[in-house]
């Protein structure tokens, strides 16, 4: 057969099986499939770049709560969260998080592993440069072990930015998006602004260390992938405010006012190291679900309080009823 006729054949095959392969909005009566599916792609990464390290946690490649039911719930609920199909098959997905409107991030994109190598993360990359066109700044990271995710991004025309010996980070600019009012590239270290209206203003790799914001308007603000370790917050009013998918630990909450406060699906993190609950009021307040294993409650005003609908004071008294005798 002749070459180009070959080539011509294998493209519209290729060009065949490509428009069997779809991607849209992912829905929460998918985050069942979708957990198994980054669950067996994470799993096998493992496998395959941690079989000489067993005892490395690497976030990159295993990020915390991946095979978790509630992690892709609240990623569909709260980013922008799309699944690869082939036909009616959930096969993969890719998640990103937009900030500003011109800088976006690309938190997670996994294939089911039996789909890999044919073409498929790279039409997921270009779906999101299309979906997302004003976007001028896509950023990623990945493990500095997960050699070939290195040439795919690079591929895909992203630039290695910085590298370490866990982790690679890439930036990708698109130079078609729009760029209006954008300040690249200046030093301004110990500026003050007075009295400015900067509402709408995006910051994007910008290093911000030891600066101060005070009485000032930040209502609606979106802080993502940002790092605000050793950071102080006095004095704020975070009514109705959304904390989630955060690094809290060893972190304090001094006099803080949780009213009608939730914490869902939180856990201890790698570390496990233990909550402290001190001086605190918290008349009223429920535990659903969770688990309390090796939980020490001292010196507290336990009046009224129930576990499973019992009285804690009844129970404490039958105890000591029976230590007594």
């Amino acid at each position: 057969m002749d070459v180009q006729l070959r080539k011509r054949n294998e493209f519209r095959k290729e060009e065949t099986y490509m428009s069997t392969i779809t991607i849209e909005k992912a829905a929460q009566h998918d985050a069942r499939a979708l957990t198994a599916i980054i669950k067996a792609v994470f799993d096998e990464e493992a496998s395959k770049w941690l079989a000489d390290e067993p005892h490395v946690v690497d976030p990159n490649i295993q990020p915390p709560r991946y095979d978790a039911y509630e992690m892709t719930w609240y990623m569909i609920n709260e980013l922008n969260y799309f699944k690869i199909m082939h036909g009616k098959d959930i096969i993969g997905g890719v998640i990103v998080t937009i900030s500003g409107g011109a800088y976006g991030r690309i938190d997670r994109i996994f294939i089911d592993p039996s789909y890999q190598n044919q073409g498929i993360g790279g039409k997921a990359i270009r779906f999101i440069e299309e979906v997302f066109a004003d976007v001028h700044v896509w950023d990623l990271e990945t493990s500095s072990r997960q050699i070939s995710n290195h040439h795919f991004y690079e591929k895909m025309g992203f630039e290695l930015t910085f590298k370490t010996a866990d982790e690679h980070g890439y930036t990708k600019h698109m130079n078609a998006a729009r760029k209006e009012n954008v300040i690249q590239s200046e030093t301004r270290p110990d500026t003050k602004y007075e009295h400015c209206n900067m509402a709408g203003t995006s910051f994007y790799e910008v290093n911000l260390e030891n600066s101060a914001y005070s009485t000032s308007n930040l209502m609606n603000s979106h802080v993502s992938n940002c790092n605000m370790s050793q950071s102080k917050f006095q004095n704020i009013n975070f009514t109705n405010a959304y904390f989630a998918d955060l690094n809290f630990s060893r972190s304090e909450f001094v006099l803080p006012t949780l009213s009608g406060v939730r914490f869902i699906d939180a856990d201890l993190g790698a570390e496990n190291e233990p909550l402290l609950f001190e001086r605190c009021d918290l008349t009223g307040s429920e535990i659903k679900n969770c688990t309390l294993k090796n939980v020490e409650i001292n010196n507290c005003d336990l009046t009224g309080m129930k576990i499973n609908n019992i009285s804690v004071g009844e129970l404490l008294e039958v105890y000591r009823g029976v230590k007594g005798k």
